[in-house]
C-alpha cells in the first residue's frame, strides 16, 4: 500500500491459516494501519477435501477476529466449495482449480481488485522443477509469476523472492498462530514426494539449489512477453477467416497447408500457442507431437479428419478449432428423435432439445419464409435422400452435394431440419430451401442454426 490514490483502498489476502498465509495477512494489516481507510480481507476457502476443514475456517475465524479487536483492520470472507472430481484431473489440480475461482469470486463481490498470494521462493523453486519433471516448456518453466491479471483480478505474490526462512522468523517474531495442513504429509501428491523425499537430498549436495532454480524460472520470465509477441504474429500469419462452423472467431481457423511448411519446431509452437488460445488450456505433448507428425500429410493427400477428443477438426486445408465437448472423450453428436413439434408464433431462441443448440427466429425483408410455414413445422434428423434447392432456378440436389458445393464440414452437418409437411424449409449450414423462399416484402421470418456453446 501507499498514498497512491491509485492504489486500492481494500486488498484481500488469501488466507487458509497456514504458517505462510497467517504471516502475509498479518503483515499487510499491520501496513494497512498506515492507511485510514484501508480494509484487508482475508479470504477462506472451505473445500471440504479435509476432516480439518471446519476446524481450518474456526481458526481463521478466530484469528481474525482477535487481530480486529486489536485495531488491525482485517476481516474475514469464507466461501464453501466443491471440488469435482469427475473430470479425470488430480486431486491438486481441481482443488487449485476450484480454490482460485472461490478467491476471484470472494474478492470481486467485495469490490477488491488485488489478491496476494503468500508463495515464496522455495515453492517458486519447487514449482520449477516439478514443472521440468513434467517436461514442461517455456510458460511451465518460467514458473509462479510475480504479478497476474486474470478475471478482473490482479493476483500479486510479493514475497516470491524471499526464502521460506525468512517467514518463519516473522512468524516466530511475532508469535503468530497458525494450523498444519496433515495433507502436506500424503506422499501420494508431487509436490509431497519433492518436498519430502527429494527437496533435502537435493540441498544438502547443492545449498544453492533454491535460488539458483528461482533464479532460472526468474530469467525465463524476462523472456516470456517477447516469446508470446513471437509467437502471436506466427499465430496470426497462418490464421484464416471461419466459414459455416459456428465459431465467430477468425482466428479458429489455421491454415493447414503453410502451417504444415514450417520446420517441425515452428510447427509445434504455433500448434501450442493457437490451441491454447482457442481453448483456454495446453494441448497434451503427446497430441502435438501427433498432429504436426500427421497432419502435413493428410493435408497433402486432401483429407478430412476430426479429433473430437481435442476440440479439433481439419477440412479442405484448414485445422479448425471446434470447441471442447464436456465429456472429453465422447462424440459431439448424440442420437435424435424422429421429430419435435415446433410452436413458433414469434421471433426468438427456440431450444430443441436433445439438439444442442437454438433455432433463432428473426423478421427479414427477403430470403426467409412465410409465418404461416412455422405453424406446425417438425425438426427431424437427416434420414438420407432429402434434396436441397440452393437458389432460384437452380437443381435441387442430395445435402450431401450441397454441403460439399459450400465446404460445409462434416461436424457442421448435424443440427435439425426444419420440415413443413413434406416440404424442407431450412438445413444448417445451407439456409433456407430457394422453394420455400416468400417473395421478397411480404411478410417473413430468417431462420439461423446457432449450436450450443461447448
Amino acid at each position: 500500500m501507499s498514498n497512491d490514490a491509485s492504489q486500492p483502498s481494500v486488498v484481500a489476502v488469501a488466507f487458509s491459516g497456514g504458517r505462510d498465509s497467517t504471516a502475509l495477512l498479518h503483515a499487510t494489516a499491520c501496513a494497512a494501519c498506515e492507511h485510514p481507510g484501508a480494509l484487508v480481507l482475508a479470504l477462506h476457502v472451505h473445500h471440504g477435501l479435509s476432516m480439518q476443514a471446519d476446524a481450518w475456517l474456526a481458526h481463521a475465524e478466530q484469528v481474525c477476529s482477535d487481530w480486529a479487536r486489536r485495531g488491525l483492520p482485517v476481516r474475514l470472507v469464507s466461501q464453501r466449495v466443491q471440488v469435482d472430481l469427475s473430470k479425470g484431473a488430480s486431486v491438486e489440480a481441481q482443488a487449485r482449480r476450484t480454490r482460485y475461482q472461490a478467491l476471484a469470486d470472494m474478492a470481486r463481490e467485495a469490490g477488491a481488485s488485488m489478491v496476494l498470494l503468500a508463495h515464496h521462493r522455495r515453492d517458486q523453486a519447487e514449482t520449477f522443477l516439478l514443472q521440468a519433471l513434467r517436461g514442461a516448456g517455456l510458460n511451465g518453466l518460467a514458473a509462479m509469476p510475480p504479478e497476474l491479471a486474470r478475471e478482473g483480478v490482479r493476483w500479486v505474490r510479493p514475497w516470491l523472492a524471499h526464502p521460506r526462512e525468512a517467514i518463519e522468523a516473522y512468524v516466530a517474531h511475532h508469535g503468530l498462530s497458525w494450523v498444519d495442513d496433515d495433507s502436506n504429509t500424503h506422499t501420494r501428491f508431487a509436490r509431497n514426494r519433492l518436498r519430502l523425499d527429494v527437496w533435502p537430498a537435493l540441498l544438502a549436495a547443492f545449498p544453492q539449489a533454491e535460488a539458483s532454480l528461482a533464479a532460472s524460472a526468474r530469467r525465463l520470465q524476462d523472456v516470456l512477453p517477447g516469446a508470446e509477441s513471437w509467437r502471436d504474429e506466427l499465430v496470426a500469419s497462418l490464421s484464416v477467416p471461419g466459414s459455416n462452423d459456428g465459431v465467430e472467431r477468425a482466428s479458429a481457423h489455421l491454415n493447414a497447408a503453410q502451417w504444415a511448411e514450417l520446420s517441425g519446431a515452428l510447427r509445434r509452437e504455433a500448434l501450442r500457442h493457437w490451441y491454447r488460445m482457442l481453448a483456454g488450456q495446453s494441448l497434451a505433448a503427446t497430441w502435438v507431437e501427433r498432429l504436426a507428425h500427421e497432419v502435413p500429410g493428410l493435408v497433402f493427400q486432401q483429407k478430412s479428419l476430426q479429433w473430437p477428443e481435442i476440440g479439433l477438426g481439419l477440412y479442405r486445408g484448414e485445422l479448425v478449432f471446434l470447441g471442447l465437448t464436456k465429456d472429453a472423450g465422447g462424440a459431439r453428436s448424440q442420437p435424435m428423435p424422429g421429430a419435435v413439434s415446433l410452436n413458433i408464433d414469434a421471433p426468438g431462441l427456440y431450444p430443441l432439445a436433445p439438439w444442442p443448440g437454438h433455432l433463432r427466429v428473426s423478421p427479414v425483408f427477403s430470403g426467409g419464409v412465410h409465418l404461416a410455414a412455422l405453424k406446425g413445422a417438425q425438426a427431424r434428423p437427416r434420414a438420407g435422400g432429402e434434396q436441397f434447392q440452393a437458389g432460384p432456378g437452380r437443381p435441387a440436389r442430395a445435402l450431401k452435394k450441397q454441403y460439399q458445393a459450400l465446404g460445409v464440414p462434416q461436424w457442421c452437418r448435424g443440427g435439425p431440419l426444419i420440415w413443413s409437411g413434406a416440404e424442407l424449409l431450412f438445413v444448417p449450414g445451407l439456409g433456407v430451401d430457394a422453394r420455400c423462399v416468400a417473395p421478397e416484402g411480404e411478410p417473413q421470418w430468417g431462420l439461423e442454426w446457432v449450436p450450443a456453446p461447448c
